[in-house]
């Protein structure tokens, strides 16, 4: 599509319709990852769609790692944590459905330490959690929000307690954290510098190498502080039990991700940031060979009176005000003629983002004059972006 001046969609351009309904009610379909930039309204889709799975029979739990908890809220719920609570849907979907809806907020720290205590001894476990490089690591390390994740889901999924897992994706910088952090983490774990610093200075590593490995961990220690060098090699002594195993785990999720039964939604505003990095995350997918079900586009601006261009509302709107007469109507053809010249560009972007991606389907939600704050709102959202 030409860089001209936008005139809403071009022919042709048009994406498909994404029927979410129908992701939603296959059987086959067991995760549902919604992804995108932040502030597009991810948690929500998440959410939504979580609501309209369980409207629509399915047995389905919501993981978010959103901070700010909204969902909690928006699910009338007072708090989340790190296990799946139920949620009563039933003054919301009218008579009580073949479907149930349980969320949960990722708890970063407390899913680390269930890895640790499941994969080592008591003492050892006791070892690890009480050490303040594990501490550090467990609770602020790049990439370990995104890694345990990844953990979380995996958990979910073997559990077999729920037919259809959503996820909410880590507001992170870029959505292309999610896919890269968790790899990033188990390299840094399960890496040689790890492990060297961790063996004991008389045997191992430092046995072999001798003096050379001596004089790097002393030029570490005047960099970080000889405490911090002896906790990181007190945590990697007694963390030896789960080497491993993270790089392997995340693995294995990462196939699960690119499995038959898992579909992408990438969420995005008609703005032309978030769908830039839509688009980044669209051709991510496509490399990773992750399937991607299609796109819904957030807040998306309509005009009340169609058939009733920019041009001529702006026109009519300055013949009345020239004439002082009609301020009322006058105004509302003002405020028409800018939610009109919005929507023109909207579906300029739109139609730019399907010429660039034919065949990605896509689904719109429109903008609200309020954020969603109740189960009814995201009931709205779900059938909004299904067939209800």
């Amino acid at each position: 599509m030409s860089e001209q001046e936008p005139g809403g969609r071009a022919r042709g351009t048009a994406a498909p319709d994404f029927d979410v309904d129908a992701l939603l009610s296959d059987g086959d379909t067991r995760i549902v990852v919604c992804c995108g930039s932040g502030g597009v309204g991810k948690t929500t889709t998440a959410a939504a769609l979580g609501v309209r799975a369980a409207e629509l029979g399915r047995h389905a739990v919501v993981i978010t790692v959103d901070p700010a908890r909204r969902l909690a809220q928006s699910m009338g719920l007072r708090e989340l944590d790190n296990s799946p609570r139920p949620v009563e849907l039933s003054a919301t979907l009218g008579a009580e459905g073949p479907g149930s809806l349980h969320a949960m907020m990722l708890d970063m720290k407390r899913t680390f330490d269930e890895i640790v205590e499941a994969h080592a001894d008591p003492e050892r476990a006791r070892q690890i959690l009480a050490n303040p490089f594990y501490q550090s690591l467990s609770s602020s390390f790049s990439g370990t929000q995104e890694y345990m994740a990844m953990e979380k889901l995996g958990q979910l999924r073997q559990s077999g307690d729920w037919d259809l897992i959503v996820v909410d994706t880590p507001p992170s910088r870029s959505a292309l954290d999610f896919l890269d952090a968790p790899e990033r983490l188990g390299r840094f774990l399960d890496s040689r510098l790890i492990r060297i610093l961790g063996a004991p200075p008389a045997t191992g590593a430092f046995k072999v190498l001798g003096a050379g490995v001596g004089m790097v961990t002393g030029v570490i220690a005047k960099i970080v502080g000889a405490q911090v060098l002896k906790d990181v090699q007190s945590f990697v002594s007694a963390f030896d039990a789960v080497f491993g195993g993270f790089q392997e785990r995340a693995d294995r999720t990462y196939r699960l991700l690119q499995a038959r039964g898992t579909g992408f939604v990438v969420v995005a505003a008609p703005e032309d940031d978030a769908l830039r990095e839509a688009e980044f995350f669209i051709e991510r997918l496509r490399e990773d060979r992750m399937p991607l079900a299609g796109i819904v586009l957030n807040r998306v601006h309509r005009t009340a009176v169609r058939g009733l261009p920019e041009q001529t509302a702006a026109t009519a709107a300055a013949e009345l005000e020239i004439a002082g007469e009609h301020d009322l109507a006058a105004a509302a053809l003002r405020l028409h003629a800018e939610r009109a010249r919005v929507q023109h560009r909207e579906q300029w972007l739109m139609g730019r983002l399907a010429a660039a991606h034919p065949g990605v389907p896509s689904a719109e939600v429109p903008a609200r004059p309020e954020d969603v704050h109740d189960l009814a709102g995201l009931a709205g959202i779900g059938r909004a972006l299904g067939r209800g």
